[in-house]
């Protein structure tokens, strides 16, 4: 990713610093009623994902550092504002759980071992576990906006995925110009897919209730994530070698 790219970016995420998407409310905004029975199917799904969704980045910022010396100057300050607007989900999945009196979740073996895999290695290691985190849950976000009837919850849901595509963007394309010469990439791209079906198959087990009221087997989730892993990281994806369009 040459250094004009990276201004795109740049621009692309400091655009959303200042004008971030909202979730309107109040009186003339959106309904927000959630019934009994829609808060009882998601409260401990969706208490996961705003987990999930607050990490503090600080070991991806110190390798987007270190990668950047002399050579990609617009680098860190890209991830700190990607970082921050992963902040901005939780924190507005935070307010929606705590208005509708759902409990909030300070730790699950999930997360853990996400955050786990992310800390062993450097910048391309840590894309590659955060590019199937939000490719997951993209699909998951997805899911859970067909299984209730509350518009500020779907719409909530409808901007984290908007916001998290651009992420995967920015991401996948970072990650093709990490890799190295032809046959790592073949094996590098092997392992990643099989980590990524493994997290998937994961995330159905640990989530398959609100999956399963939105219509979705095991099989047909884990293609819904295989589908969206091929077009954005596959060897003719999306992403590979072109400028994301920073939308």
């Amino acid at each position: 990713m040459g250094p004009g790219n990276l201004e795109i970016w740049l621009n692309h995420f400091e655009h959303h610093a200042l004008h971030p998407r909202c979730v309107p409310d109040g009186p003339d905004g959106l309904s927000d009623v959630l019934e009994a029975d829609e808060r009882e199917l998601i409260a401990s799904s969706i208490a996961t994902f705003q987990l999930g969704e607050q990490s503090e980045g600080r070991t991806l910022l110190r390798a987007a550092e270190r990668f950047a010396a002399g050579q990609a100057p617009h680098l860190p300050r890209i991830i700190e504002l990607l970082i921050r607007e992963e902040q901005r989900h939780a924190s507005l999945l935070r307010a929606f759980m705590q208005e509708h009196r759902m409990p909030l979740k300070s730790t699950d073996w999930t997360d853990r071992i996400f955050r786990f895999t992310r800390r062993l290695a450097g910048l391309r290691l840590y894309l590659s576990v955060l590019v199937c985190a939000e490719l997951i849950g993209n699909v998951y976000y997805r899911a859970l906006e067909s299984v209730t009837h509350c518009e500020r919850l779907q719409v909530l849901c409808r901007t984290i995925v908007s916001d998290e595509l651009a992420h995967v963007g920015f991401e996948s394309q970072l990650l093709f110009t990490l890799r190295a010469g032809r046959a790592l990439r073949a094996f590098t791209g092997a392992a990643h897919r099989i980590f990524f079906a493994s997290a998937a198959v994961v995330v159905w087990l640990t989530h398959r209730t609100v999956l399963s009221r939105a219509g979705h087997s095991g099989g047909s989730f884990l293609r819904a994530c295989l589908a969206q892993y091929a077009f954005y990281l596959g060897p003719t994806g999306a992403c590979d070698g072109a400028v994301v369009e920073a939308a």
